[in-house]
């Protein structure tokens, strides 16, 4: 479900605000579902990724619950999203691993050294399952900062460093090694993952395959997808689950902002924007990646070409060149798509610029509802 214009007047929301799409959230539910059901595995919601808890009630009925990456997001799925609650972190402080015996259902540990630590305490509750982060050493995500396979990596065990390992009281595996990927590169992964820790699946009672998986995404191969659950369910009796951030809120939200200037200087034009990349879209600049805006086109692909700014004093403020049918003017309001996923869970109050508002768009639930905005006490209290 591409996002090819807007289903509302840009002029509705304050400025910036991001909009998530209801609609666009149960279309991508609904696929999510289709698979569970005729796969046979669970699917549960990456908080890392969209945390939106307002939006929650239009996801619990296709998703059987969240994964956490900290104890705040294994409160907020324990008491907003309710469900299952998976639990993975790099480490475990003592002082929060109490609480997470009592929110989660699921807790993998990333080290042998982790779960020796905690494994007297984790075991004295039944009710919790217990696994272990692996490292299969193969990932085709090309971009270093987010692949977990590099050489050196501090992710997971490999099949070397549990070679002997005594993992009695574990009842899993799980391992993340992709991002925005198909299936296609599932089923390469597994092939590295059952030819290095074969024996331990058959000693395991469920496998945890991380997040990743672009399933909502247009050309994704549902059917490959599904072929892979069923093959690792039946070879060795896994329960098997899926934690995708970006498949459950793919194309299903903008953000809406304003010009504030627009200047030439040096045979450059510009458009300077009420938002920033640093603050409120940083992948753009880690990734690195070019968002889309509705409308527009690449640099002299329409008739105005501007870069486009953010309105903080970071010299790499730079959103990207882009062009436009008319010259763009100040108060004319832009609308970036696909702003659902890692947009808001990822942005800073730098500067002290504006942070944007948070909306929803359900016309099933009367329209735009605009659930959060921020003024100077959210600022305030960021770092007091």
């Amino acid at each position: 479900m591409e996002q090819k214009c807007l289903p509302f007047s840009m002029e509705l929301p304050p400025s910036p605000c991001f909009v998530v799409d209801g609609e666009g959230l149960r279309h991508n539910g609904r696929i999510l579902k289709r698979v569970q059901e005729k796969s046979g595995c669970k699917i549960i919601l990456a908080l890392k990724g969209f945390s939106m808890h307002p939006a929650f009630p239009l996801l619990r009925e296709f998703l059987s619950g969240t994964t956490a990456s900290s104890l705040n997001e294994a409160l907020l799925g324990a008491m907003e999203f309710g469900g299952e609650v998976h639990v993975y972190a790099v480490a475990y402080t003592d002082a929060e691993f109490p609480n997470l015996l009592d929110l989660a259902t699921h807790i993998s540990y990333n080290s042998l050294n982790q779960w020796r630590h905690f494994r007297e305490q984790a075991l004295s509750r039944s009710n919790v399952a217990h696994g272990l982060r692996i490292n299969p050493e193969y990932s085709e995500v090309e971009v270093d900062l987010y692949n977990p396979c590099i050489p050196g990596s501090r992710f997971g065990m490999t099949a070397a460093d549990l070679a002997g390992a005594d993992l009695t009281g574990l009842s899993g595996l799980h391992f993340h090694t992709m991002c925005e990927q198909g299936s296609d590169t599932l089923e390469r992964t597994l092939e590295e993952v059952e030819k290095k820790f074969a024996p331990l699946l058959h000693q395991m009672k469920w496998l945890n395959m991380g997040g990743g998986h672009h399933i909502t995404r247009p050309d994704y191969d549902v059917e490959r997808l599904i072929r892979c659950v069923r093959h690792m369910r039946e070879t060795y009796g896994l329960d098997v689950i899926l934690e995708p951030g970006e498949a459950v809120a793919l194309n299903a939200g903008w953000l809406v902002c304003e010009v504030l200037d627009v200047f030439e200087t040096r045979g450059h034009h510009h458009a300077i924007l009420d938002v920033s990349a640093t603050a409120h879209m940083p992948d753009v600049l880690e990734m690195p990646y070019r968002p889309h805006i509705v409308g527009s086109g690449t640099a002299g692909e329409k008739a105005h070409t501007y870069k486009l700014g953010g309105v903080s004093c970071l010299a790499g403020d730079r959103i990207g060149d882009y062009s436009f049918d008319r010259p763009l003017r100040r108060g004319q309001r832009l609308a970036f798509t696909d702003m659902a996923i890692y947009s808001m869970v990822k942005t800073s109050h730098f500067n002290g610029v504006a942070h944007p508002a948070i909306a929803l768009w359900d016309p099933e639930q009367g329209g735009l509802n605009v659930t959060r905005t921020f003024g100077y006490q959210a600022f305030r209290d960021r770092l007091g």
